[in-house]
């Protein structure tokens, strides 16, 4: 019987189709370095952009993208923040190596055009560099990122952990890596005049990174160090998939008001007192008390 599967060739990460409330994401977006001055809002941003113009025509050099403005707005209710961090993706050269060995070097962005920037309903045409194309077109790995858990991240280091790990969980039986110390900032986009002493490297970065991740992500993480003498030299990562109930509490959380989420993150209790209407009479009586001014003696 004839198979019915196109051929091997056709099977490349931009035909894939992404699920609802998800985005497909190339492995050549996904490690790459030299992206340490990127900041949440700018990777939120790319991330935007490859989304929507996610399909076979990203492989096309110089094929110009449109999308709303508001959808790259977020929460804030102007576009400023918007040409910020356009202008830092199209300054950003990332370094992406490729499976032959060779190091491809290209623009975060190419050139773009912000249509009607002041009006709710602006537009921003854009383009990817040539180089990028040229890769994305024989990408063949990729990682699957949840939208919704993306979205809860205030951290661009565990952004970046996230995606490193989304896009392992496809390799069959692969459940850890190892890491030189300079490739794991990279990694996580650690520039390389930060946090040079480890110590502090894990109290901002790494840990902090991890309680989101373990907190958001339908998977857990936890890491080591490999040391040489009394010097950290190396780390290991280690992800395994939630079970069912890991999976309910991450959905019921994600669903959640995002008042209290850093309590509940960090396992702070947080207990909410209802006044009754004399007490809070009592209380702004007090402050308007309090907040007068002394007499001069």
């Amino acid at each position: 019987m004839r198979s019915t599967l196109p051929p091997t060739k056709s099977l490349r990460t931009l035909h894939v189709k992404p699920n609802h409330g998800e985005m497909i994401k190339p492995t050549e977006t996904i490690d790459i370095v030299g992206v340490e001055s990127l900041t949440l809002q700018d990777r939120r941003v790319w991330n935007a952009l490859i989304a929507n113009a996610f399909s076979p025509a990203l492989a096309e050099p110089g094929r110009d993208f449109k999308i709303d403005l508001s959808e790259l707005r977020a929460n804030h209710n102007g576009n400023e923040r918007i040409e910020e961090s356009i202008e830092r993706l199209m300054k950003t050269i990332a370094r992406c190596r490729l499976p032959n060995g060779s190091v491809t070097r290209f623009q975060l962005l190419g050139g773009n055009n912000m249509a009607d920037d002041v009006r709710p309903r602006g537009e921003l045409t854009y383009s990817f560099d040539k180089r990028l194309a040229e890769v994305l077109g024989d990408s063949s790995t990729f990682g699957k990122l949840e939208l919704k858990v993306m979205a809860a991240f205030s951290s661009k280091y565990a952004l970046a952990l996230y995606e490193h790990v989304s896009r392992r969980l496809n390799i069959r039986g692969k459940y850890s890596d190892e890491y030189s110390l300079e490739d794991f900032r990279a990694i996580l986009g650690v520039g390389s005049t930060q946090y040079k002493a480890f110590g502090n490297l894990k109290q901002r970065v790494i840990v902090p990174a991890l309680q989101e991740v373990n907190h958001w992500a339908h998977f857990r993480v936890d890491f080591s160090v490999k040391k040489r003498g009394q010097r950290v030299v190396g780390v290991m990562l280690n992800w395994i998939p939630k079970d069912a109930e890991g999976r309910r509490k991450v959905d019921e959380e994600l669903n959640r008001p995002r008042v209290g989420r850093k309590a509940r993150m960090t396992g702070v209790e947080e207990t909410v007192v209802i006044l009754s209407p004399s007490e809070v009479v009592a209380e702004d009586s007090q402050d308007s008390t309090d907040n007068q001014e002394k007499p001069k003696i």
